[in-house]
């Protein structure tokens, strides 16, 4: 992996990372934001610590553990990536609540666009402050989005010590096979 400078991961700051969808996708999974090394490699989920990549292999929705560098090919899955909010941080908690609500807003018209059959949002806090929702929990939620059903995963930065890689990975899994269900 290519080592960056702080000074480089900083710079990164303004940096959008691309979005990896298309229409009709099974799961359109979404992150809070990209963090400083995704910023700078233009990879989502990029940082080693995050368990997305091996939790998205572990539920069974990839048949190996593929590496931020191979993004693209979930299209194959019929699945996508993108954030509720696009700038760059070191950290979530740099977001402001006006952030995550237009983020929400933003969201919301991408979904209606793309016609994903379900959205995935990784962090109940991130979906609590984007769909002003202070009641949500893990798990598939109410609200739907033209005909997307919405469904909450677990954050899967290494800093949410209250999921291990093998309880999120069953969540994950209760989502596939939600999904699958609807073939």
């Amino acid at each position: 992996m290519t080592r960056f400078t702080r000074a480089e991961l900083e710079a990164a700051r303004d940096r959008l990372v691309p979005d990896v969808v298309a229409g009709g996708l099974r799961v359109l999974f979404c992150g809070i934001n990209p963090g400083l090394l995704s910023a700078a490699t233009g990879h989502h989920f990029a940082r080693p610590g995050n368990r997305f990549w091996p939790v998205l292999h572990l539920s069974g929705f990839t048949p190996r553990q593929l590496k931020p560098s191979e993004q693209r090919e979930l299209l194959s899955y019929g699945l996508g990536i993108t954030n509720v909010v696009a700038r760059a941080s070191a950290r979530a908690d740099e977001l402001t609540p006006e952030e995550y609500r237009e983020g929400g807003r933003l969201l919301a018209l991408k979904v209606a666009r793309l016609r994903p059959r379900r959205l995935a949002v990784v962090g109940v806090t991130a979906y609590r402050a984007a769909f002003d929702d202070r009641k949500a929990q893990v798990g598939p939620q109410e609200r739907t989005i033209g005909g997307t059903r919405v469904w909450v995963l677990p954050n899967p930065s290494g800093l949410n010590a209250h999921w291990t890689a093998q309880t999120m990975a069953e969540e994950f899994a209760r989502l596939r096979v939600a999904a699958g269900s609807e073939d």
